[in-house]
């Protein structure tokens, strides 16, 4: 026997409504709550038997919950909602049902199902779980839109990884509302915003590059030869200047300079841009 799960208050005089389902069985849920809701009981209790593969498994888990659940309870009525696309398991859960003193059992989408056979002359083809997923993509979009929200002007770079997609732009570029737009398309977007006095792009000449690519790649140069290819490495230092350009970065050639050299030119730019920031300043002058 599998274990259903439990949820809510249990209220006296009110009934526990079983849920079985061949799906999550969220559909059953909603409406047991409604109803329970017209009565004032705002946490019923539920009890949940979810993903039921087969007409078959049906009669025995009911018959088994049924007997614990009057040996624990006695003999109160055992209210029943279900779903499912399956045929077969729907006339199990009635026949389980008239077969049984005190069992009333509900197919919560059976009237609402033949009303619109009724009204379109075609029968339903959906598989079980189409709502589900239908669910699924409604909280991606939340989740999305709570990241966006959370990444709004650059806050909490670590998460950079996790971002669908990152926005980049000086201020008032519509950094915010465009992120906004994109994650309730469910895109989780982060933004930065872009300041150039503190953009540095790092250059440098082609030789240069292709003989530390072709170091750093060892005996592995056949396997990925166009990484430190004189022409491939001519085009990718031409798109970075391009998006340098673009951005408006500061420029710094590091060929043949050593790490010291290069952080001593950006830093000689960004203490002239902003000298109340300068690590010197931070420290009182010292």
């Amino acid at each position: 026997m599998r274990s259903w799960i439990r949820q809510g208050d249990r209220v006296d005089g009110f009934p526990t409504v079983h849920i079985l389902s061949d799906g999550a069985g969220n559909t059953a849920m909603a409406v047991a709550k409604a109803a329970a809701a017209a009565f004032g009981i705002i946490n019923p209790t539920l009890e949940l038997l979810a993903d039921v593969s087969s007409a078959a498994d049906v009669r025995e888990e009911l018959q088994e919950h049924l007997d614990y659940h009057r040996m624990r309870y006695g003999m109160e009525p055992f209210v029943l909602f279900y779903t499912t696309s399956s045929r077969e398991m729907a006339f199990e859960v009635r026949d389980f049902a008239a077969a049984n003193d005190q069992v009333y059992a509900v197919d919560v989408l059976e009237q609402a199902v033949r009303t619109l056979v009724d009204v379109t002359g075609t029968k339903p083809t959906a598989k079980s779980g189409t709502l589900r997923a239908l669910n699924d993509q409604y909280f991606k979009r939340i989740e999305a839109i709570e990241f966006t929200i959370a990444h709004d002007d650059g806050c909490r770079p670590e998460d950079l990884t996790q971002a669908d997609i990152v926005l980049i732009g000086v201020s008032r570029t519509s950094k915010t509302p465009l992120s906004i737009y994109l994650s309730q398309q469910g895109y989780k977007v982060q933004i930065y915003e872009v300041e150039p006095s503190r953009l540095f792009g790092l250059m440098t000449v082609p030789e240069v590059l292709v003989d530390i690519r072709r170091r750093r790649l060892g005996d592995a140069q056949g396997v990925a030869s166009s990484y430190a290819d004189y022409e491939q490495v001519c085009r990718d230092l031409e798109k970075s200047r391009t998006l340098m350009r673009r951005l408006g970065c500061i420029v710094v050639r590091t060929d043949n300079r050593a790490i010291e050299e290069t952080a001593q030119e950006i830093l000689r730019y960004y203490t002239n841009m902003h000298p109340s920031e300068s690590f010197s300043a931070r420290r009182g002058g010292a």
